[in-house]
C-alpha cells in the first residue's frame, strides 16, 4: 500500500468510531495521492497478538470507499472477537500487511454503554495506541461477566459494588480471592445484593495473613452460587483500554506476621480487579 514511485513512504492511517452495541467503524487514510482510495481492492486485517496463525487468530474487514478518499471498514457487535489484543493492518492485493497508525478514536458511546444484564454475555472492543504509536484493539468476551463499579478503601478494607451480567449473584453468593501462584489459599467474603446488583468487602488482615514477602497479588472473583462457576470481576464497561496506571487506589499500612505490609486493590493489565499485599519500603526510607 504505497503511493507514487520514487514518493516518501507513510503508513495508512485510522480513525475509529465505537457504537452501543460494541461495533467498530474504521476509516483508512491510505497513503499516496487523492482518490487512491477509489481504486483500491483492500481489507483491514486485525491479528491477535500471540497467536499461532490458526484462522481464530485472523479476523479480515473488507474496506470499501466511502468518500473523502477514504476507506471504511467495520466490525458489527455480532461479528465474535476473540477476548485478546488484536493488532491492526492494511493490506492491499497481493501486498504485504501494513501497520496502521491511530488518527482519532471517537469512543463517547462507550462511556453511556449499559448491556442488557439479561444477556449471557459481554463483549468489549476498545481501540488503542501501542507503545510503538500503532493502532490496536483490545478485546473482552466474558460470559457471564462481573462489572466492577464504585470502590471504597478503608484502613483495613476494600468495599466493592459492581453488577452482573448473564448470572445474577443468589442469596448464597461469596466473592474469592485467590492468592496468585497459589490455588489451594483462598478467602472468602459473603455478598449482598439484589437482582444484578452486588456488594461485598474484603478484610486485608485476611489477606496480609499468609504474606511472607515481596509482593503478592489476590485476584477476585465472583461465585454467584454454591454451584456456579465463579467468574473473573474486572471493569470493562468504558472507554479506557488499560486502566492499571490510569484508575488507582490508595494501598493501606498494616501488620502483618511477617512484617509490615501495604495492601490495597488495582488493576490488572487486563482491566480484572485484584488486591496487593507488599513490603512496606516507606519505614525503611523513614529510619
Amino acid at each position: 500500500m504505497t503511493g507514487e514511485p520514487g514518493a516518501p513512504s507513510e503508513p495508512p492511517r485510522a480513525d475509529c468510531v465505537a457504537d452501543s452495541a460494541g461495533g467498530l467503524t474504521f476509516d483508512v487514510v491510505p497513503p499516496g495521492r487523492p482518490g487512491a482510495a477509489e481504486a483500491w481492492d483492500a481489507a483491514l486485517l486485525l491479528r491477535r497478538r500471540g497467536g499461532r496463525g490458526a484462522p481464530a487468530d485472523e479476523l479480515r474487514l473488507p474496506l470499501v470507499p466511502a468518500g473523502d478518499g477514504r476507506l471504511r471498514a467495520a466490525l458489527p457487535s455480532t461479528v465474535a472477537l476473540p477476548e485478546g489484543r488484536w493488532d491492526a493492518f492494511a493490506v492491499s492485493a497481493g501486498g504485504e500487511p501494513e501497520r496502521i497508525m491511530p488518527g482519532i478514536n471517537d469512543l463517547r458511546s462507550l462511556l453511556d454503554r449499559r448491556p442488557d444484564p439479561e444477556r449471557g454475555s459481554v463483549a468489549v472492543r476498545i481501540p488503542y495506541v501501542t507503545k510503538n504509536g500503532n493502532l490496536s484493539v483490545r478485546s473482552w468476551l466474558r460470559a457471564p461477566h462481573a462489572e466492577a463499579g464504585e470502590i471504597h478503601v478503608t484502613e483495613e478494607s476494600v468495599s466493592v459494588r459492581g453488577r452482573t451480567f448473564g448470572r445474577a449473584a443468589g442469596p448464597d453468593a461469596v466473592v474469592e480471592a485467590r492468592r496468585r501462584g497459589d490455588p489451594e489459599t483462598v478467602r472468602t467474603a459473603p455478598v449482598t445484593g439484589e437482582g444484578t446488583r452486588f456488594t461485598f468487602s474484603l478484610s486485608y488482615p485476611e489477606l496480609a495473613g499468609p504474606w511472607q514477602g515481596g509482593s503478592e497479588a489476590w485476584d477476585l472473583w465472583l461465585r454467584p452460587a454454591a454451584d456456579a462457576d465463579a467468574v473473573r470481576i474486572g471493569r470493562l464497561l468504558d472507554d479506557v483500554a488499560e486502566k492499571k496506571h490510569i484508575f488507582t487506589y490508595p494501598s493501606q499500612p498494616l501488620t502483618a506476621p511477617n512484617g509490615p505490609v501495604r495492601v490495597g486493590p488495582y488493576y490488572t493489565l487486563d482491566n480484572d480487579l485484584s488486591v496487593r499485599v507488599a513490603e512496606d519500603r516507606s519505614q525503611d526510607a523513614a529510619e
